[in-house]
């Protein structure tokens, strides 16, 4: 008999964004909290019923009838459960959802992201809650993943909830006239998905590949959406494509990470980078340019480069100085700091670091002093080296980034030369 746990987790990652947008299409967003709760109970029963009778063939059709039921139960006595039940016993027997060919958006997760970023969702809950009910992220990866308290995270999330159902907001798809304004909201979340799977900021694996595909599949259904497409949204699809055509070569065979410098490029997937460029390409038609096409265009200088000896960092690094003007966070001048350093020197580099030192935002993030360590120990500086590895490993981190941080920690000590940077 096949353990319940990997399918049951399997199910969890790949398909909890999915049902909770189902349950919500016909529930209605205001339900949310009660979609999440009978959910949550049917993975708990399923993995009490797996466990002992096996895995269904179709698992995710199995928790979803279980939700669904348990959804009657609390709604019996009001008008929603007589409204919802046809249209919930029509998508538990089918495959997939179908919707109608004039629907303005082909994908109830899209539909729920968009719900997510409805005006009445104050600003600053609207990326927690679509990472929360789509991504089906964790409060604390969600805090990781925006550099915040997970109080603070569970507090937005709560206040998002309670908009939703006292604002009755439908689960439908906004109004022409509101679509361009909740994209932008959007479109930081899909690259935040993709960044959790390209990058993962806590757990066992470095890499969440499924994150990675799911959110190049929304950016592509936002892009041949006549409403949603724009210059931009082809810019963040061609960033996701061109970074994350690196996957393959992203750790070695013991699921250790492997920095761009040790990367074997003849890995990384060639459809991923041709369809980048051409979004890319199709991102240049218009008059504006976005932090999307900035960061497309460092991707895009790094996929174009046929080793790493050969990379343009004098051209990353404008790129960075036009995205600083675009948008100045602290991830940004971290990211800039490091071009400075390859086209000017480790001295200069630490410099640029400077700024961020009262970093409310940094304070928890180890690529920090992880990004010290390595221009002190290029510039021959080991005592300040090992003590920004010792205090990069203080931090939280995904395993292989820490078991990576301790090798370099390691070297350091023995007194090694730097690796290439």
């Amino acid at each position: 008999m096949a353990s319940a746990t990997p399918p049951l987790e399997s199910l969890f990652r790949h398909h909890y964004g999915a049902l909770v947008a189902s349950l919500c299409r016909v529930l209605g967003s205001a339900n949310l909290e009660l979609v999440e709760d009978v959910l949550q109970e049917a993975m708990v029963r399923a993995l009490r019923s797996w466990s002992e009778g096996g895995v269904p063939d179709k698992p995710e059709g199995w928790v979803f009838r279980v939700a669904r039921n348990l959804a009657f139960d609390a709604l019996r006595r009001t008008k929603v459960a007589a409204r919802v039940e046809q249209e919930l016993e029509r998508w538990a027997h089918r495959e997939e959802v179908a919707h109608e060919p004039d629907e303005a958006l082909q994908d109830d997760t899209l539909r729920m992201m968009f719900a997510c970023c409805h005006p009445a969702v104050p600003a600053e809950s609207r990326v927690p809650l679509v990472l929360k009910t789509v991504a089906g992220f964790g409060v604390g990866e969600i805090a990781a993943a925006l550099l915040q308290k997970e109080a603070t995270i569970a507090q937005r999330l709560s206040r998002a909830k309670a908009r939703l159902q006292a604002e009755q907001v439908d689960f439908e798809v906004p109004p022409a006239g509101e679509l361009p304004t909740r994209r932008g909201t959007v479109l930081d979340v899909v690259y935040l998905m993709f960044n959790e799977g390209y990058r993962a900021h806590r757990g066992s694996e470095l890499v969440r590949a499924e994150l990675v595909e799911d959110a190049v599949r929304l950016g592509g259904l936002l892009v041949e959406h006549e409403v949603t497409t724009g210059p931009d949204v082809h810019a963040l699809l061609a960033l996701m494509l061109l970074q994350g055509a690196r996957l393959p070569a992203r750790i070695d065979p013991a699921g250790e990470a492997l920095t761009l410098a040790e990367q074997d490029r003849s890995r990384w997937d060639r459809q991923w980078l041709q369809a980048g460029f051409q979004h890319l390409q199709l991102a240049m038609a218009g008059d504006r340019f976005t932090a999307w096409h900035a960061q497309a265009g460092i991707a895009s200088v790094h996929a174009a480069a046929p080793d790493y000896a050969a990379t343009d960092w004098r051209r990353i690094l404008g790129h960075y100085d036009r995205l600083l003007e675009l948008t100045d966070t602290p991830i940004v001048r971290l990211n800039r700091a490091v071009a400075v350093g390859k086209v000017h020197g480790p001295a200069a580099g630490l410099a640029a670091l400077q700024a961020l030192e009262a970093s409310r935002e940094l304070q928890a993030y180890q690529l920090l002093p992880a990004t010290r360590a390595q221009l002190c120990w290029l510039l021959g500086d080991l005592a300040a080296a090992q003590a920004e590895l010792q205090r990069a490993l203080a931090l939280p981190c995904a395993d292989p980034e820490r078991r990576f941080l301790e090798r370099r920690l390691d070297a350091v000590r023995r007194g090694d030369a730097p690796p290439a940077w």
